[in-house]
């Protein structure tokens, strides 16, 4: 398929994306303003009598500058214009098939490092995939490149092997862009990781298998400003994307699907990454649509559709007595429709660290079990023996979330006792049993806890 003007300009334009307040409704005032004005005249609610609560989050100084942070614009991308062409030059486009990609179901592999070696050294240069379908084994694309923006176009399909024996060197990974700056991958094309054998071999699946690795389909790691767009990946090995050590990242426009009973099939998975948007893209798989973990730092999902698969989860955190961190995320507009999980943060026993500043608001839940839920004793073996320490969740926001849940209990905080839960705000939730002659409960353990508008159900 031809490249249609596509052009590369000398200079970027920086778009900022100001991430959402903390409250929609703050326009300006304090949160201490705010919730007094909504909390003790609407509501009825004594702050008084809660003195730990507002101490969490309002005389807590890294909170305050989350705030701050909000307001202004924190997620400067340097992304390529396409709609402004005074000072531009032509970019070189290296099309695979030039490099004797076939495209008939032999390894392609070789034309594409070809094709990516010419283009990361170019001035100006593109790899393209045409509308064909290729086959390649594990590939990195390797930076830093020459040119100030490094475009890749996929318009065809690129199929992962399904040779287990190609992965030998690296069982975790099948594409992977590598240490690129100022990359912009697009295209209605499709990613097919091949994932079949993968599942099939999984001791999710197969109990009495040994459970072994198995490859990430498309990584970036160590990228910063970083646009993809417009692309379906699907029936990944393990994880579909995942982003990791890399900031600056404008995810958009994505479809990622994968059978609902594929294990470990992450959707979009964040790792160690800062200001990262991910929005308008449909997720369905067999794992977590978006998981956001340890070392990951302003992120925000919006208008995003999720389902099936097991919801939208912080964590897991503080596996193998780990220390995690994760702060300043916004999961702002899902539709999630049939999943295990709905909004969850889960950490295992034996953990440090926390998960603070976060917020789940307008979203719908249809047909979802656990729709909220914070398990601070996350444990995926037959048992795990109960730690004092733990993750410490703080300051946690869940505010215009409708919808029914599949299972009776449509809310659940199960907090450390060592650790509670601290500064959860629940505003305007109203959960019901999809069953409509049965009632939704919420089950809540060592959570410091507030209501705002109307919330169904309450915590006993």
């Amino acid at each position: 398929m031809a490249l249609p003007g596509l052009h590369l300009y000398s200079f970027f334009i920086i778009i900022s994306f100001a991430i959402i307040p903390y409250y929609h409704c703050l326009q300006g005032d304090t949160l201490n303003e705010y919730l007094q004005e909504e909390g003790d005249e609407e509501f009825g609610y004594d702050f008084r009598a809660y003195p730990s609560y507002f101490n969490s989050i309002i005389e807590d100084g890294q909170f305050k500058d989350f705030i701050k942070l909000r307001s202004t614009n924190i997620l400067n991308l340097k992304v390529f214009d396409d709609q402004v062409g005074s000072i531009s030059t032509s970019v070189k486009k290296f099309i695979v098939d030039d490099f004797k990609a076939e495209a008939n179901g032999t390894d392609d592999t070789e034309a594409f490092q070809k094709a990516w070696e010419e283009a990361c050294s170019s001035e100006a240069g593109a790899l393209v995939v045409p509308e064909s379908r290729y086959r390649l084994k594990p590939l990195r694309f390797s930076g830093p490149c020459k040119s100030n923006l490094t475009v890749v176009q996929i318009f065809g399909t690129i199929e992962a092997s399904d040779d287990r024996s190609d992965y030998d060197e690296d069982e975790r990974h099948w594409l992977v862009f590598d240490r690129v700056q100022n990359l912009l991958v697009e295209g209605d094309g499709t990613i097919d990781g091949n994932g079949n054998i993968w599942w099939q071999n999984s001791c999710k699946v197969h109990k009495e298998l040994p459970c072994k690795e198995a490859p990430t389909a498309l990584t970036f790691y160590k990228c910063q400003n970083l646009v993809v767009d417009n692309l379906k990946i699907q029936n990944a090995q393990q994880m579909h994307v995942s982003f990791q050590s890399s900031s600056d990242v404008l995810v958009s426009n994505l479809m990622v699907t994968s059978p609902e009973d594929s294990p470990n099939t992450d959707g979009i998975h964040v790792t160690h990454s800062q200001n990262i948007q991910i929005i308008n893209s449909f997720i369905g798989t067999g794992d977590d649509c978006i998981s956001i973990v340890s070392g990951s730092q302003n992120v925000q999902a919006m208008d995003i559709s999720c389902g099936p698969g097991h919801g939208i989860s912080i964590g897991s955190l503080g596996s193998g007595n780990s220390e995690a961190h994760v702060s300043g995320v916004t999961i702002d507009g899902a539709k999630l429709t049939g999943t295990t999980n709905g909004v969850r943060i889960k950490t295992w026993q034996g953990g440090s660290g926390y998960a603070s500043n976060i917020i789940f608001q307008n979203i719908e839940m249809h047909n979802v079990s656990n729709p909220i839920i914070i398990d601070q004793y996350y444990c995926d073996h037959k048992s795990c023996k109960e730690k004092r320490s733990a993750v410490q969740v703080k300051n946690v926001v869940y505010k215009n979330i409708k919808g029914t849940s599949a299972s009776e209990v449509a809310i659940k905080f199960d907090c450390s006792k060592t650790y509670p839960c601290q500064g959860i705000l629940l505003e305007d939730v109203i959960l019901e049993r999809e069953a409509g002659n049965q009632t939704a409960k919420a089950l809540c353990n060592n959570v410091n806890l507030a209501e705002l508008g109307v919330v169904s159900p309450h915590c006993p």
